[in-house]
């Protein structure tokens, strides 16, 4: 995500959960356990979690705004 221009209020491109927990400075482990308590909403693409950019960056919005 380093020198991505976010559009307001994000795209609509789905990252994996590494992507958002590198985007977010966390762990995998830690956005495949606290998602649901942080109110990301996820995409299922099969089994695959996926989340879209717009969402993310919505919680950070709400989050830190």
């Amino acid at each position: 995500m380093v020198g991505v221009i976010l559009a307001q209020g994000g795209s609509y491109q789905l990252l994996t959960p590494a992507e958002v927990a590198d985007w977010l400075k966390v762990s995998e482990f830690t956005i495949k356990n606290k998602y649901r308590a942080w109110g990301l909403r996820p995409q299922k693409v099969g089994r695959l979690l996926r989340f879209r950019e717009r969402d993310v960056v919505a919680y950070l919005e709400r989050k830190y705004g």
